[in-house]
């Protein structure tokens, strides 16, 4: 599938301001330039105002991240929303700068794709708890203990660590 998230929306200027139209989609697997997204579901609501065509979304996927203390792959779930105007002339223009095309296609990827991204965590950790690798041998710590144990720092303010 080319361009999945592009929709004709035209029959929509022609109706009455507070017309609104939903847009449903559903993928098991999607990819969006980088991002690779599974079990992707979510609507997408486009309604008439007198400055353009108000468009709100909500969507859900499931994303595979790695860990930062262990570095182990794992499924995260997204659940993300947002509301843009795409205006119909540069009086109603939004801070984001969108216009109805003269086709009145939209097309949703890359607003899909900038939204999902800020729901991913900087620092992905797969689980709280997780002890991260060893690091003198590697050893991944929630699977095996080496035994290892760091050493006792000269910093000036190692004594510190005793008032806590």
């Amino acid at each position: 599938m080319k361009k999945p998230f592009r929709f004709n929306v035209g029959f929509i200027i022609h109706e009455d301001v507070g017309y609104s139209h939903d847009f449903p989609f559903a993928f098991d697997e999607l990819t969006l330039d980088d991002l690779e997204l599974t079990n992707f579901e979510g609507i997408a609501s486009v309604g008439k105002t007198p400055q353009g065509l108000i468009l709100q979304a909500d969507f859900s996927a499931e994303t595979t991240l790695e860990c930062v203390r262990c570095l182990t792959s794992f499924e995260h779930a997204l659940n993300w929303s947002f509301t843009e105007l795409y205006a119909f002339d540069k009086r109603s223009e939004t801070e984001s700068g969108l216009f109805l095309p003269d086709d009145a296609h939209l097309d949703l990827a890359e607003l899909i794709r900038d939204y999902a991204l800020l729901e991913i965590p900087i620092s992905p950790v797969h689980d709280d708890a997780c002890k991260g690798l060893c690091p003198e041998c590697g050893q991944n710590l929630n699977n095996k203990d080496c035994g290892h144990r760091p050493e006792q720092s000269d910093s000036p303010f190692a004594k510190l660590k005793d008032l806590l």
